[in-house]
């Protein structure tokens, strides 16, 4: 999935401190929830289809740039809308793939065809560079799209794609999650992970103590149902040293966490690089080169790339 704004804001992340960006908002959690957590409400942004599918970002946020390597998370839906979203290439990034209902096609240059169904896995490692497109028909969509950034060993390895039909599930009272990504409650998704992370949809049924690894700081977004103390809409960031969540109700939730990233990256439009050069070079590749190959089989033309901003972009805090 891409950004598809095409006036990206410059999006600043690593170990230090940063300055914000307009229109994300943060707010300490309620007296009596998790000490040291967070509200971070997301941003509305389109999405592509034939009626403007939106979608809710709440990484990056101006707050809170990163949990662990993950990024990015977009949730839409449930909507009936088409998505469309044209050829368009990633660096130094895993995009994951995970949907409540629908279908979605992905076509990427390695020559991959391959639909993705609730409860499946597509996981594309960008590395050095790739291209991608995603499309459906007609019909309710619901899911997350999120990225990881890869470290600086492996932000420039080769391209590849995986999709996984099945995957692991932990059941503990309250509770059943499937583990897409990472190790939780001691089970492991074969998906290819290169920091150590954990990205799991968890079904609730009641009260439940929602195991976590200690060292990870974790985020927690409700799907649908109704899921204390999370609500609808923003992802609550908890920091590093908690070793469960309380929850309860029924609904389902996104989990996700990781070691604190403590690389400085540089995010802009559909790439995650180092500093300012780089991304000027990507996107130089993008619209004159052949180095992010080319999706065969979509019906419409590659997305163009945005005009970069008048200043340089630099690399800064994870954090505010």
């Amino acid at each position: 999935m891409s950004n598809l704004e095409r006036d990206p804001h410059e999006i600043r992340c690593g170990a230090e401190a940063s300055a914000p960006l307009d229109g994300d908002a943060v707010t300490p959690a309620p007296h009596g929830a998790d000490a040291g957590s967070e509200l971070l409400a997301g941003r509305d942004v389109p999405l592509g289809g034939p009626r403007a599918m939106r979608v809710s970002r709440t990484l990056p946020h101006v707050h809170r740039r990163m949990i662990g390597a993950w990024c990015f998370v977009d949730a839409y839906g449930p909507e009936v809308t088409a998505m469309r979203v044209p050829p368009h290439p990633h660096t130094g990034l895993q995009t994951v793939s995970w949907l409540l209902a629908g279908e979605v096609l992905h076509r990427d240059s390695l020559g991959s065809l391959q639909p993705i169904r609730p409860g499946q896995l597509n996981l594309m490692t960008a590395g050095r560079g790739i291209s991608h497109s995603e499309e459906s028909g007609e019909e309710t969509l619901h899911g997350v799209q999120l990225w990881v950034a890869l470290p600086a060993g492996r932000r420039n390895i080769e391209p590849a794609f995986e999709h996984h039909p099945a995957l692991p599930e932990c059941s503990e009272p309250g509770f059943t999650a499937v583990v897409a990504m990472g190790e939780f409650g001691g089970v492991r998704s074969p998906a290819t992970a290169h920091t150590p992370l954990v990205g799991a949809e968890v079904m609730v049924d009641g009260a439940a103590e929602l195991p976590l690894d200690p060292t990870f700081e974790h985020g927690a977004l409700l799907l649908d149902g109704e899921v204390e103390p999370l609500e609808a809409g923003p992802l609550r960031y908890l920091p590093p040293g908690r070793t469960h969540l309380s929850v309860r109700g029924h609904g389902r939730l996104l989990l996700i966490g990781g070691e604190p990233f403590a690389e400085e990256i540089v995010m802009w439009w559909n790439f995650v690089g180092r500093d300012h050069d780089e991304i000027v070079a990507f996107r130089k590749e993008w619209m004159e080169g052949e180095g992010f190959g080319s999706v065969e089989g979509f019906d419409g033309a590659p997305l163009p790339a945005p005009v970069l901003p008048g200043t340089r972009l630099r690399p800064r805090g994870r954090a505010r």
